[in-house]
């Protein structure tokens, strides 16, 4: 397809696009877009996984989702690591690792029930990531998992085999920055340095040759040509129309100012074919892309510090390094994600957990033992997770979290002081993060409101007390200092502990 051809079908598709809009109920503006309602299945499913799996997996290496544009940067980790192994990138570009890109044992049916193993209850494969290869049939690029590497629609394959199981469909699209991804490789003599425009390298603007991540009077770095971002647009929109994801996601670069009126159009389009489907969808952005309240907020590998009435969601990974598949991983202990996630529940929020599948197709075993002992945990205590919302506070504690992205792996471990809560008439879920060594839990904030000391936060009568998964015997009393829970016998576990506290 020539680029002339991919214009024609892209005006084309912007037609479709602005028609669709012109009929529907909602309109590309903020004031419009206003209208939009948080879907109740996303409010009451709690946790997702995030697939981070494409071309990127062939070489498995240093920071496997970011290899195509670091493979160009000269001296980086990434470049000597390519030049050693593949040769020069004018002799081996990164479209040669397409043909290598086969997944040869990808089994849908396996990723999902290892999804519905792990207590998931929506997953999200990347649709297209930086590298400008898409992972399913399209009319507006031949760059796709169905024409070039395993010849799969492997989001069709996907999706088909997630809505059999009950699992909630939904996508993401990195192609937005795919504009200036590659731009390093215009700066030397790599084989691409002459392209003006060819996929997957994209438009590869000279001036893109800096740090892209430095913020600049509210944009980052030159802005995308009206090309690409009509071409965005259009490929968004076929992800829409094809597959009917419930839940579209987005990266940082879409808040750039070039973006804002494609943004509105683009959840105009969304939400109004959505009302045709008669399905709930949702938009995830980062930053300030969307007005508040006109779709869902998404802080990458990060938390809030306290309670968003509106419905947000963590995206972050098992592994601590990456989001693709290297060899190597460094991984976060399954502990610690189920203790995250209590937090982000707490506050009102849902966890989207990344996993890295080899270019084979098979999820690495760590990967997948994690997720089983997520799962595992769920079984047992997901009642005070799904289907709940906020209590009067999110918790307490002396483990403090630093609100913003990139921090999930700096703080310190929560302590056995830390408690989480979540609400379920007439229930309020109390989980003790980490299990003390006295055998004895104080919630302060359930402590006895007659006291001297009062309590703002619960002035009710507390009715029963179990604990999630454990016979074990116990006693339980309010003072004015807190509730006080002491168990006989130690429970033995690593993980958050659940009280189930029936109020009345």
């Amino acid at each position: 397809m020539t680029r002339e051809e991919t214009q024609k079908k892209v005006s084309e598709y912007l037609t479709k696009i602005d028609e669709v809009i012109a009929k529907g109920k909602f309109k590309d503006n903020w004031e419009s877009l206003s209208a939009y309602e948080e879907p109740k299945w996303y409010k009451n499913a709690k946790f997702g996984i995030f697939i981070h799996w494409g071309v990127y997996s062939v070489p498995a290496a240093i920071h496997s989702d970011w290899y195509a544009r670091n493979m160009y940067v000269q001296g980086s980790e990434e470049y000597e690591h390519h030049v050693k192994t593949y040769g020069d990138p004018k002799d081996f570009p990164y479209e040669n690792f397409i043909p290598m890109f086969k997944a040869e044992k990808f089994d849908p049916k396996e990723w999902i029930q290892l999804f519905k193993d792990a207590g998931a209850k929506y997953f999200m494969p990347v649709a297209e990531h930086h590298d400008g290869f898409q992972m399913y049939e399209s009319e507006l690029s031949k760059w796709n998992a169905v024409e070039m590497g395993p010849k799969k629609n492997i989001l069709q394959m996907l999706k088909e085999e997630g809505e059999k199981e009950g699992l909630v469909f939904c996508a993401s699209s990195h192609r937005a920055e795919n504009y200036w991804f590659f731009a390093p490789g215009r700066t030397f003599d790599s084989g691409i340095q002459d392209i003006e425009y060819q996929e997957p390298y994209g438009a590869g603007d000279p001036a893109f040759t800096g740090d892209q991540t430095k913020q600049t009077k509210s944009i980052y770095g030159p802005q995308a040509t009206k090309e690409h971002l009509d071409n965005w647009l259009a490929r968004t929109c076929e992800i829409i129309d094809k597959y009917q994801p419930k839940v579209l996601w987005f990266d940082w670069w879409i808040h750039n100012l070039g973006f804002k009126p494609y943004l509105k159009k683009l959840a105009a389009y969304y939400y109004n074919r959505a009302i045709e489907w008669g399905e709930e969808v949702a938009i995830n952005y980062k930053v300030d892309a969307f007005a508040r309240g006109t779709a869902i907020f998404d802080v990458e590998r990060g938390q809030l510090s306290e309670i968003r009435p509106q419905l947000w969601q963590t995206d972050t990974a098992v592994a601590k390094n990456s989001w693709g598949y290297i060899e190597g991983n460094d991984y976060k202990t399954p502990e610690s994600l189920v203790s995250d996630m209590l937090d982000i529940v707490s506050k009102n929020g849902c966890l989207l957990l990344n996993i890295g599948p080899k270019a084979d197709g098979t999820i690495p075993d760590e990967d997948q033992k994690i997720l089983r002992s997520i799962g595992a945990w769920l079984k047992v205590n997901g009642e005070g997770v799904y289907d709940t919302t906020y209590w009067s506070t999110y918790g307490e504690g002396p483990t403090e979290i630093v609100e913003g992205t990139f921090c999930d792996v700096a703080r310190d471990e929560y302590t056995a002081e830390d408690i989480r809560f979540t609400f379920k008439a007439p229930y309020i879920y109390a989980f003790a993060l980490k299990w003390p060594k006295t055998n004895k839990v104080k919630i302060k904030k359930l402590a006895s409101y007659l006291g001297k000391n009062g309590n703002k936060y619960f002035k009710g009568h507390i009715e029963n007390i179990e604990i999630l998964g454990f016979n074990n015997k116990f006693t339980y009393s309010q003072d004015d200092d807190a509730l006080n829970i002491q168990v006989e016998g130690d429970l033995n576990t690593t993980y958050p502990v659940c009280f189930k506290i029936k109020i009345d």
